[in-house]
Parts: structure tokens; C-alpha cells; sequence
């Protein structure tokens, strides 16, 4: 499938939205130049295009199997991960002591977008290895960091997180896995896992699990919950791998899309493990990997929304049906409206998260408790909108394909059979909008004020020059603190009734944040008119979603189970 990496998107983002510079002005990344950042992103994007792209069609038309209990990768996925790891790119963020680049997350942001638009069942892999890695650097002894990072960060070993089992999803606390002290330091562990992503693989010399699993007498729920490093083979005296661990892939599952992504049921049986952080602190460590995730997630949808978008409009340009003006259908206004919207859309969605990234970034190069919040507030929107809006695009992508966009052959449905899963995993968005109403509203919504009047000084800057924009989005902003005021005020069920259209208003009403300084970038331009598009077609969506919030839960849980079955 073609696919060109939007390297001047990211550029223009960094320069002229989200105040790159401001992390280019830290000591911590001092030499993230723009010019090493643009040679960064060049490199990466060749790689996209050259080495990735070209195996979107082959994993899924050619899936990973399980063949003798090992999992054999889709044609060409070895020689497209072996690019990635001696290019360095698992390793962007890591730490330079163990061989990582130590570039800002707002770049690796980019980067990882980049390759998800090119291949998202390949992009995954790294993705998992690099949450491992910041778990690992946050969380593990030296010892298991002199061993396992090196390995991790050059790409020779990959890296998964094992935490649902079949009664534990979403509800982790109840996992039944447990671990049991062997008294040289080891631990026995046992349990079933599924979901794995890439739990096996035939291209790396090592699969290293990250496994939540239960000390014996420790409390029900999460609290109880520790984290254990299980590799597939046991690393000898040297470190090299040795033995085989007492684990195995049972089986694959058979997917709706992301083919070429393997997705194991796990057996441990007794398997050799490492304690990971202190006993019971399972959770704390995991989720610095699941954060890392979330955000990474949120890429991913925005990178296949890229995908489907150029995929769309490539046919567009070239199919002719009707006439028009151009002689194609990109002349005909649906499909028009249809291209801006998944435009104006993947804007959007960039701009959280990348923004999200560079709050990431100053929270950790200029500790300020507010960049810190700022990034918490963000991620969950990030993860949630951005996947939202790869869901949306892609679909709209069938659509703009018409009757070929339902025949396998054009590609375009893969687009949507890939990216579909991303709204579930790391936490489906509902949990995501949960969260964000009820823990990262414990401040009292001073974190969501802070953006809102992040937003409100950007019009006031924006209305000699953009009048009509700028007044469409103070009316927003305000209806956006209005509902938040009242939200902080309500009990938490009426909270969780109301998440998802609170988290979808509030990426709208920063969509149309960013959207305007876009216009005022570039004034009288495509950027311009693709603001007035959005500000003016796409924004006012916020109008209902926020009444939605205002009526609370009572009329929705008066709706009994016997309703819903009538």
C-alpha cells in the first residue's frame, strides 16, 4: 500500500503548536536540535516508507502462526524488525548508559505514529519493547537492569506485559496467577495469560514477559498484585539466553484484523521469574509500562487513520465515476466533506498527542508538579480520541472507496480491521474517559481549568486576526468550564455516566484549540481554510455532548436490564 510518513506535519506541529522549543530549552535535552530532530524524523520516515509499508498487505494476507509451539512471523517481518532495531528506533527514549538515544517522547511520539501508518502489526512489537524498557529503568534492581536493557534496548531481545486472564480483564485485581518463593532469589511462576501481543517470535534471540502474579498470602485486589520478569529462555552466566523457561504459547487468536501481529494465550508452569520492584508493588511498576502504552496506543490510531486517509485519497484523485470539475470523485461534495473531515480529524488527534508527549517530556526534564498533571490529564485523551478518530477515519475510508472499499482487494478495510482493536486494549476507552473523571478530577479540576484557560488565551491572541474562529472557540471553552465545574460537584456515578462525552467535548474543544493556531500560522492557506472547517462543521458537536453531561445518570440508570431485553 503506498504510504508517505508526514514528516512536514510533525514539523509544522512541533514549531508552530505545541512549543517544542520549550523542551529543546531544558538541560535534559539540550541537544534535540531542531535540525537533529529533522534528521531524526527523515530517517524514520524512509524507513516507514521503504521498509515497513511494504509488509502492511503481506501480514495480513499471510498471518503469524504457531507451528510446533513457536510463533513464525508473517513473510518479511523479520528483515522489516531488524531494520527498526539497528536503526535504533526501539531504543529512542532509553536511557544513554544502557545504549538508548535519550531523545524526547514527543519525538519518539512522532517516530512511532510514523511507523504505525506504515505497518501497525509490525509498529507493535517495538512499542511493547520500549514500555518495558521505562518500566524496567523506573522499576528494576541494577543488577536485572545491567542484564535485561542492554539486551532490550539494541533489540536483540522484545518485551511483553502479561496481565488479563479469562476472568481478569479490565478487572485485574481478580488475576488468579501466582508466585512462589524458591529461596535463591527465583520464583516459581503459574498462571494462564491471554491477549499477549507478540508473546513469542521467531526474529528475536529472547521474549522477555513482564507477568502480574500473586505472592502467597498476599491481600485480595490490586494491593496484593506483584511484577515478575519471566524470559522466555533463562539468561546464562554470561547473559546470553540458555535454557528454555517452563512456558508456552497455547495458541493464537484468531483475530479481525492486525493479522501479522501475534496474539498468544500464555502458559506459565512453574516458569522461572525475577521479582520486579518490591512485593506487592505489581501494579505501580506495570503501570509506568501501561501509561507509556496508553499514549503509544493513541498513536497508533492516529497513524492508521494517516494510512486510510492517504489510502482515501489516493482513490479519490484517481477514481472516476459521475463528473465533476476535476473528473474524478474527489470533485463530487460528500466525498469532499468526507476528506476534510478525515483531515481536519487527524490534525486533531496529532496535536493531543503530541502535546500529551511534551507535557511527558517538561514533567520529567523541569519537574513541575503541573506539567505533571498536565500530562496526566492529557493521557487519557490522547489514548481514548485519538483511537476514536482512527476507528472513525478508516471507516470513513471504506466509504470514500464506495463498493471497493468492501472487496478486500483495495485495502482499505484492513485499515479498520487494524486499527479497531486500539479502542479496547490498554484499557478500553470507556475506562480511559473513567479515569479521567474520576482520578484526574481529584484536584478538583484544576489540571482541566489549566488547559481551559490554555485555551481562552489563544483566542484572546487570535481575535484582530480571526474574529469569527476565535469567538466560536471562547463560547466552547466556556461551556467546557462551565460542565467541568459541574462535574467536580457530582458523585462519582453520575461521573462515570458521563464520562465518554466529556472526554469526546474536551478533545474536540482542544481540536479547535489547536485548529486556530494552525489558522493564525497560516493565515489565508490550506491550514486556514482546514481550520474554518473544523472550527465551523465539526466543533459545535460539542454542544450536545455536553448536554449529554449535564443530564446526568438518573434517566440512564432508570433504564432497567428487563428494558433492555424487552
Amino acid at each position: 500500500m503506498p504510504y508517505r510518513a508526514p514528516v512536514t506535519e510533525f514539523s509544522f506541529l512541533m514549531d508552530k503548536i505545541v512549543n517544542f522549543s520549550a523542551v529543546q530549552e531544558t538541560e535534559r535535552f539540550a541537544e534535540a536540535s531542531t535540525d537533529m530532530v529533522h534528521a531524526v524524523l527523515t530517517e524514520a520516515a524512509k524507513l516507514s516508507d521503504e521498509v515497513m509499508a511494504p509488509l502492511q498487505r503481506a501480514g495480513d494476507l499471510t498471518p503469524a502462526r504457531l507451528e510446533n509451539g513457536v510463533v513464525r512471523a508473517s513473510p518479511g517481518f523479520a528483515e522489516g524488525y531488524r531494520a527498526i532495531a539497528e536503526g535504533g528506533w526501539v531504543a529512542i527514549t532509553a536511557d544513554p548508559e544502557h545504549g538508548g538515544m535519550g531523545l524526547p517522547l514527543t519525538v519518539a511520539t512522532a517516530v512511532n505514529e510514523m511507523m504505525a501508518g506504515a505497518c501497525l502489526s509490525l509498529q507493535l512489537n517495538p512499542l511493547l519493547t520500549q514500555g518495558q524498557i521505562e518500566a524496567l529503568e523506573h522499576h528494576a534492581d541494577d543488577a536485572m537492569k545491567a542484564l535485561y536493557l542492554p539486551k532490550l534496548i539494541s533489540g536483540e531481545w522484545t518485551g511483553t506485559m502479561n496481565l488479563t486472564e479469562p476472568q481478569a480483564g479490565s478487572d485485574v485485581g481478580a488475576l488468579s496467577s501466582k508466585a512462589e518463593e524458591r529461596g535463591d532469589g527465583t520464583y516459581a511462576i503459574t498462571g494462564q495469560k491471554i491477549y499477549i501481543s507478540w508473546g513469542d517470535t521467531d526474529f528475536a534471540d529472547n521474549v522477555c514477559h513482564l507477568v502480574l502474579a500473586r505472592l502467597p498470602g498476599a491481600p485480595a485486589g490490586t494491593r496484593g498484585i506483584s511484577l515478575f520478569m519471566v524470559p522466555k529462555y533463562i539468561p546464562d552466566a554470561d547473559g546470553n539466553p540458555g535454557v528454555a523457561n517452563s512456558l508456552k504459547v497455547v495458541s493464537l487468536e484468531h483475530k479481525m484484523g492486525l493479522h501479522g501481529s501475534p496474539t498468544c494465550v500464555m502458559s506459565y508452569e512453574g516458569a522461572t521469574g525475577w521479582i520486579v520492584g518490591a512485593p506487592g508493588g505489581g501494579m505501580k511498576a506495570m503501570f509506568t509500562m501501561m501509561n507509556n502504552a496508553r499514549l503509544g496506543v493513541g498513536g497508533q490510531g492516529v497513524g492508521a487513520a494517516e494510512g486510510a486517509y492517504q489510502h482515501a485519497l489516493a482513490f479519490a484523485n484517481e477514481r472516476k465515476q459521475g463528473k465533476s470539475p476535476e473528473g474524478t470523485i474527489i470533485g463530487h461534495a460528500d466525498v469532499r466533506r468526507m476528506l476534510a473531515t478525515m483531515k481536519a480529524e487527524i490534525f486533531a488527534a496529532r496535536a493531543i498527542e503530541l502535546d500529551c508527549a511534551l507535557s511527558i517530556d517538561m514533567g520529567r526534564a523541569a519537574p513541575a508538579p503541573e506539567w505533571q498533571a498536565r500530562a496526566a490529564f492529557l493521557t487519557p485523551i490522547a489514548k481514548a480520541f485519538g483511537t476514536d478518530i482512527g476507528c472513525a477515519v478508516a471507516d470513513m475510508g471504506v466509504q470514500v472507496h464506495g463498493g471497493m472499499g468492501y472487496v478486500e482487494e483495495s485495502g482499505a478495510a484492513q485499515y479498520y480491521r487494524d486499527v479497531r482493536v486500539t479502542a479496547i486494549y490498554e484499557g478500553t476507552n470507556g475506562i480511559q474517559a473513567m479515569d479521567m473523571v474520576g482520578r484526574k478530577l481529584m484536584d478538583g479540576g484544576d489540571a482541566a481549568y489549566g488547559l481551559i484557560d490554555e485555551i481562552e488565551a489563544g483566542v484572546e491572541a487570535a481575535k484582530a486576526s480571526q474574529p469569527e474562529l476565535a469567538n466560536a472557540i471562547w463560547e466552547a471553552a466556556a461551556s467546557l468550564r462551565e460542565t467541568t465545574e459541574w462535574l467536580v460537584a457530582q458523585e462519582m456515578t453520575a461521573r462515570f455516566a458521563t464520562a465518554v462525552p466529556y472526554l469526546r467535548a474536551f478533545a474536540r474543544v482542544l481540536g479547535g484549540h489547536y485548529h486556530l493556531r494552525a489558522a493564525l500560522a497560516d493565515p489565508g492557506g490550506a491550514r486556514a481554510r482546514l481550520a474554518t472547517f473544523y472550527i465551523t462543521r465539526l466543533l459545535p458537536e460539542h454542544v450536545g455532548l455536553l448536554a449529554h453531561v449535564r443530564a446526568g445518570d438518573a434517566a440512564l440508570m432508570a433504564i432497567t436490564p428487563d428494558d433492555l431485553a424487552a
